[in-house]
């Protein structure tokens, strides 16, 4: 397992890209005043701190459910996480035994504190002391996976090198708001507490983030791409700052470095906002910039403000415009297809950039898929006591869940479309060395009144596989598993090299239509000389065609379509889809060109269970044509179209 830990490491350390960047450094351009427009750690007040504002705020019923939660958290043990548990990453590749153990220690204490936070009473207060001192005794605050981070490699954590990944950072905010809420209350027990609360995340967090040059950080580099690492480390880093580091300068500093790192983010997106990560990142992406606005916004009484830049906005916007029905999202690279985000936080952030779309679209979510309110994330924290400010106002607004007609992302090369007959089609080009990157260039999914038919599978379950130099073993990950060709025995393969070319992307008079080159994401020995693939979005139909033209002859070529729908074959040309709404759709192809069969999926390894639990449960199906008549150029066209009841 050595060999997946070395790999690991190099993907920590090459999460950057280089890649277009526009030096934008919106958040920059307030250094200069920073220090005397930043409030000192005495001012800043974000949140109420008695339980009679909390009260006012929010409804009763979710007041009940959160001091339940802390009733149930006072059976919780706050357990030591074992040597042996710590080492299962490298013995066995299992990272999710670890990530339970530490995730729930935080949780249960994030209970605790909104209970007496509501409450006032000092109930809670052993418990949560129980909580603080057990985590500051733990060895490391990160994840045995990102370890890879220390000279000392994967393995047990160097206690000497603090290194601060996704899970550090986010324990580093756990500490400072549980500092912020029940400070009062430890005080009482021992004055050692808050001094030993401060002392850890200094050590852990603070001291580190003055000194390393991260790769994940652009390893010292501001010409770099970043991906969702800085923002959501940004987000954890500078709520513990703000509320914990009592060296006025030290804190100005931390506050400089948190916008220089969120500015070479947003340097990194395209004009048009859009995440390639996908839309199951973006919370950790884009939600995370939001996170640190919010921050700013309020550590300078609102005198930092960038939510009117239009790059903001288009960010934002892109989470309702991937939307496609109820949990269903456009799903690229690791990106789960269904997700809920956090209906608080996009009313909230409509709200600041006046965006009535993103604001009855946080209210649908929060009606429609009620989460409970605060503490239900189980990371960013700061998030869920901003939404608690807003929940009752959030509940009020009228719901209303967005469809898009028509969107194109242009940088990352992502286009989605509707027609009046209820289908959805989306499409991307791009390259195969995005973060989190599967080889999926000219990939497409179709839904139709909102169920999935031709799917992207999206990942499985982490392990150490997942970010080694074996992610490509993994079936989910490949183009063969994708709705692509395999030419001559070949898929695509990894790195940017691996691209979409030629692309353009049109929309009017109720056709939208993306056309790219994808032979160049293959390698050369396929023998491709141009595979132009068109996916049109017809006011009937879906069609998608492949126009090719080989280099040397052509000796083999199948076409996947994956689905989670009953798939059957129609007849020679066809495959019936049913979808779990019952509803049929024709895939139609040329019978005389394709052999058609339809395989399980079978789930055998670790990674397979994520797979599983993306479609709950549901079968995974993969249709295969194969190609009985072969020439050196030609041209394929797939139909996908309802079928009107009768």
């Amino acid at each position: 397992m050595r060999p997946y830990c070395l790999a690991v490491f190099l993907v920590l350390a090459t999460f950057c890209a280089k890649a277009q960047v526009t030096q934008r450094n919106l958040l920059q351009s307030y250094v200069p005043g920073l220090r005397s427009e930043l409030m000192s750690r005495g001012e800043f007040h974000p949140f109420p701190q008695a339980p009679a504002a909390w009260r006012a705020l929010l409804p009763d019923t979710l007041i009940r459910n959160i001091i339940k939660g802390g009733e149930d958290a006072l059976h919780f043990e706050f357990r030591p996480i074992p040597a042996t548990l710590t080492l299962e990453f490298v013995r066995t590749g299992n990272r999710v035994r670890y990530e339970k153990a530490s995730f729930e220690k935080r949780n249960a204490l994030c209970s605790l504190v909104y209970a007496e936070m509501l409450e006032g009473k000092g109930r809670f207060a052993d418990k949560i002391l129980d909580g603080v001192w057990s985590i500051c005794e733990e060895s490391y605050w990160g994840l045995p996976a990102h370890l890879g981070m220390q000279k000392a490699g994967a393995g047990l954590p160097d206690v000497e090198e603090p290194t601060v990944d996704l899970f550090a950072a986010e324990t580093a905010a756990v500490m400072a708001w549980t500092d912020y809420f029940a400070g009062a209350v430890l005080e009482k027990i021992s004055p050692l507490v808050r001094q030993r609360i401060y002392y850890e995340v200094n050590r852990r967090v603070f001291v580190p983030m003055q000194t390393q040059k991260y790769g994940y950080l652009g390893a010292g580099r501001s010409d770099v791409k970043l991906n969702n690492w800085a923002p959501w480390v940004m987000s954890n880093y500078l709520a513990a700052a703000l509320v914990l580091e009592k060296d006025e300068a030290k804190r100005v500093d931390a506050v400089e470095r948190v916008m220089h790192y969120t500015d070479q983010y947003i340097n990194g997106l395209g004009d048009d906002g859009g995440c390639d990560e996908g839309p199951g990142y973006w919370s950790a992406a884009g939600g995370c910039v939001f996170d640190v606005l919010n921050l700013l916004s309020d550590a300078s009484k609102g005198k930092i403000d960038v939510f009117h830049e239009p790059i903001i906005q288009k960010m934002g916007a892109y989470i309702y415009k991937t939307h496609i029905a109820g949990r269903y999202y456009i799903n690229v690279a690791d990106a789960a297809p269904q997700i809920i985000p956090d209906g608080g936080m996009l009313y909230y952030a409509g709200k600041v950039m006046k965006d009535t779309l993103m604001m009855g679209f946080g209210s649908w979510i929060y009606h429609q898929y009620p989460s409970g309110g605060v503490g239900y994330e189980q990371f960013h924290r700061t998030r869920t006591l901003y939404d608690a400010l807003i929940l009752k106002e959030c509940a009020a607004y009228a719901p209303k869940e967005p469809e898009v007609r028509d969107c194109w992302f242009a940088d990352v090369q992502l286009m989605a479309a509707r027609n009046d007959k209820g289908m959805f089609v989306a499409s991307h080009g791009g390259h195969n060395a995005e973060s989190h990157n599967h080889n999926d260039v000219g990939d497409f999914v179709v839904y139709v009144h909102g169920e999935p038919v031709i799917i992207d599978v999206g990942s499985g379950t982490y392990t150490a596989r997942t970010f080694s130099s074996h992610r490509y073993d993994l079936w989910f990950n490949t183009s063969a598993y994708h709705n692509l060709p395999v030419i001559n025995g070949y898929q695509q393969k990894d790195g940017k090299q691996y691209s979409a070319s030629g692309v353009k992307y049109e929309a009017g008079r109720g056709v939208s239509s993306l056309v790219m080159d994808i032979g160049k994401a293959y390698p050369a020995e396929a023998g491709i000389g141009s595979w132009v693939r068109a996916v049109r979005m017809g006011k009937e139909a879906v069609v998608v065609s492949d126009a090719y033209a080989m280099s040397k002859p052509m000796e083999s070529l199948t076409q996947t379509f994956m689905t989670v729908c009953h798939a059957e074959l129609g007849g020679r040309g066809r495959v019936v889809f049913v979808t779990g709404a019952g509803e049929q759709v024709w895939l139609d192809y040329d019978g005389a060109v394709w052999d058609a069969t339809v395989e399980k999926i079978e789930y055998k390894e670790p990674e397979d269970e994520g797979v599983r639990q993306h479609w709950d449960g549901r079968a995974v199906y993969r249709v295969l044509l194969k190609a009985v008549r072969l020439a050196p150029k030609g041209e394929m066209k797939y139909t996908i179209r309802t079928v009107e009841k009768g």
